[in-house]
């Protein structure tokens, strides 16, 4: 005597009849008659399915020596029956076990009469998850749709609901899955893949092809609902009612939720759920805003229309992001909370500093109003704004964004920084900035722009090279950078042609004449360049422009600015002219001297280029050398001024790795160190003065990080090549 255990469609009847064919004096067991005839084996099929009354007759006749097979299915349901299998169980129980991938293709060898492929045999084994009836049936689906409208008639209503839902492949709450009972009703009705609650995709198919439009679009919004109500994650939710293709007003809920969600920190993603949110009905005023943040996150659009609420606040955003300050700065005034924080770093750039304090917060708490108040300082007093920027670039890594920013405190803080000559803290803004990806896409690029150009500024060419091989459509404000970068590599290059081209390209933007503060040491390789071109009549209303919007402590900086574009122009009045402190002053009063072709001493020459490569400034430098030396009479002098003047300017040469960052002259006053040679002695080898021998000393210490002579000559031992 055997049991044997299966699901429906698990081959349960199949194994009897194979049982019953192998076994003399069987048959099937069709009543209670059938116990009074000869003895033999009988057959009982579907016993979870029998009457008390049968069940109780067939453990009377196995008591009194009847031998039976029967099969069930896995859970026993009644008393009667856990008595009955317990003496049919003499022999053992058989469970069924779903087919392996060799199991499917020998099935449907046997009903096709021919092999099939391997491939064949996998694709049928993951779509019948190994199911027998489902493999038998699957090359007639007249059979299969009227087996499975068969078992959804005899389920009950509820399990008949739930199968439904389980048709679309999602994965629903327990609460709208019916709870364990259901589940189980599902799973021994063969509906399900073995070991879990997914339905058998074979069957699920044939559930949905049979729905009409109607009842497919509401047992849609039925799973959506349900999904909604959740609280779920909305992304996870989304992409699976993505995956089913369910478009109905609950599903756009949950699209228009998950695009809310990913606006800030996947843009891309989030412009595809507003899509799918509208496809499926959502209210376009709701989809409107994120769209808008996300598109402008994304650089695709500069044109957003003002509105209420956060399309304001986009309005704004996008308008600073074209290039437009001054329009950012009043559509963020009139814009809701954080309008008017987000509205301060702008009011600083455009001269109107006074509104700026006005609406500088208090209390400065939260990222925003810290970046604010710290905006203002920058206007006030770049060097102590420093540390406050950085601070509040922090603060917004770490906050969660509610707006677009129209800049963000990494790229006012890295051009604060080199306006005071700190490179390395305007490359630590930016690589972060770009490491934790704020301000989106459309913030990346900014942020790679002005580390590109902070670079350049300092020497080093290679990624202000690698930024001009790019092919990118850029948004005004990047675009003017950009250009900004392609007139300084070409003014370095003395590549009269390349500065034509980017003229032709950046003069409609400066012709709108709208820079801001931000932008002012940018804007000076645009307008020396234009000077180079002989377009004196489009530089002045820029520098008015200028004059108009730079408080009292960019001064110097805007007249360094008019120090350069003068240089441009030969014109040493206008150099001399320029009233600025320290370093800037000496350097102008030098230039003019030189331009007006009278010599000057080497040696101050000398000093001063390397206060100015100090400043992050060694293009100008290397261009006061190389113009010293026309003037001096002194051939040794002249020829050591022009060594220098290559040393600190050469657009196509980095500086490698393997040395630290070290120049070639910094590498050659390495080598004599090492050799024991005092400044005086290294100054009379290289032309160059025991004052410069030491600032070269200095430079290589700071770029090495050593605290002592010990250090650095460990350090160095590390890294120069030897000759």
């Amino acid at each position: 005597m055997t049991v044997v255990v299966g699901v429906d469609g698990a081959g349960r009847t199949h194994r009897l009849r194979r049982i019953l064919a192998a076994t003399p004096s069987s048959r099937w067991f069709t009543g209670v008659d059938d116990l009074a005839a000869a003895d033999g084996l009988v057959v009982v099929d579907d016993a979870h399915r029998l009457d008390p009354a049968a069940l109780r007759a067939l453990t009377v006749a196995a008591r009194a020596g009847t031998k039976l097979a029967i099969a069930r299915r896995p859970t026993i349901t009644s008393r009667a029956l856990a008595e009955l299998d317990e003496l049919a169980a003499a022999d053992g129980v058989e469970v069924l076990a779903p087919l392996d991938r060799d199991g499917v293709a020998a099935l449907l060898a046997e009903v096709t009469g021919r092999p099939v492929s391997p491939d064949v045999a996998v694709r049928a084994h993951e779509a019948s998850a190994g199911m027998p009836v489902v493999v038998a049936l699957s090359r007639d689906r007249g059979a299969l749709v009227a087996r499975m409208q068969r078992c959804l008639a005899v389920l009950p209503e509820e399990a008949a609901a739930v199968a439904r839902l389980l048709a679309l492949r999602l994965d629903l709450p327990d609460d709208v899955l019916g709870g364990a009972a259901t589940m189980r009703t599902l799973k021994e009705a063969g509906l399900l893949e073995p070991g879990g609650e997914r339905m058998i995709p074979a069957l699920a198919d044939v559930v949905l092809d049979e729905l009409s439009p109607p009842e497919r679009r509401s047992l849609h919004d039925t799973a959506a609902r349900a999904m909604l109500a959740t609280g779920a994650d909305p992304v996870a939710t989304a992409t699976q009612l993505r995956a089913a293709r369910i478009r109905t007003p609950a599903a756009a809920q949950v699209y228009l939720r998950a695009g809310e969600q990913t606006r800030f920190t996947d843009p891309t993603a989030a412009l595809s759920w507003f899509d799918d949110a509208t496809d499926a009905g959502a209210d376009p005023t709701a989809v409107a805003p994120g769209r808008a943040e996300a598109a402008t996150l994304l650089g695709l659009t500069t044109d957003v229309e003002p509105g209420a609420g956060r399309l304001a606040l986009v309005a704004g955003a996008a308008a600073a992001h074209d290039g437009r300050t001054a329009r950012a700065a009043d559509a963020l005034l009139t814009a809701p909370p954080p309008g008017l924080l987000l509205a301060v770093p702008l009011l600083a750039a455009t001269g109107r500093l006074g509104e700026a304090r006005d609406h500088r917060p208090g209390d400065g708490t939260g990222p925003l109003a810290r970046f604010a108040a710290a905006a203002v300082v920058a206007a006030e007093d770049p060097e102590a704004a420093v540390p406050l920027l950085i601070e509040a670039a922090e603060d917004v890594e770490r906050a969660t964004p509610t707006a677009v920013l129209p800049d963000t405190p990494h790229a006012i803080g890295a051009v604060v920084a080199v306006a005071v000559g700190d490179l390395a803290t305007a490359e630590h803004l930016l690589t972060r900035a770009l490491t934790a990806g704020i301000g989106g896409p459309a913030g990346a690029e900014r942020h790679r722009l002005l580390l590109a150009w902070a670079r350049m500024r300092a020497g080093r060419y290679d990624t202000a090279l690698a930024e001009l091989r790019r092919d990118i459509e850029l948004p005004g404000r990047e675009r003017l950078l950009r250009a900004a970068i392609s007139a300084g590599i070409a003014r370095r290059r003395g590549d009269i042609a390349g500065l034509h081209a980017v003229w032709d390209a950046v003069e409609p933007v400066l012709a709108r004449r709208a820079v801001d503060l931000w932008q002012l040491e940018a804007v000076e390789e645009l307008l020396v360049a234009a000077a180079r071109l002989r377009h004196r009549r489009r530089v002045e209303p820029v520098l008015a422009a200028l004059d108009g919007i730079v408080p009292p402590a960019w001064r110097p900086a805007l007249g360094w600015l008019r120090v350069q574009v003068a240089v441009a122009d030969n014109d040493p009045d206008t150099v001399a002219a320029q009233q600025l402190p320290g370093t800037l002053g000496e350097a102008a009063a030098l230039w003019a001297t030189v331009l007006r072709g009278e010599t000057a001493d080497p040696d101050t020459v000398h000093d001063l280029t390397e206060r100015l490569a100090d400043r992050q400034l060694p293009w100008e430098a290397s261009r006061l050398a190389g113009q010293a030396a026309i003037t001096t009479t002194d051939p040794a002098a002249a020829r050591r001024l022009l060594e220098r003047a290559r040393e600190l300017s050469d657009p196509d040469k980095a500086a490698s790795p393997d040395t630290a960052g070290l120049s070639e002259r910094e590498l050659e006053v390495a080598r004599m160190v090492l050799a024991g040679s005092t400044h005086r002695e290294i100054g009379a080898q290289l032309y160059i003065s025991p004052k410069t021998v030491e600032h070269h000393v200095a430079r290589i210490r700071g770029k090495l990080g050593a605290t002592s002579r010990a250090e650095l000559l460990a350090m160095l031992r590390e890294i120069v090549p030897v000759r």
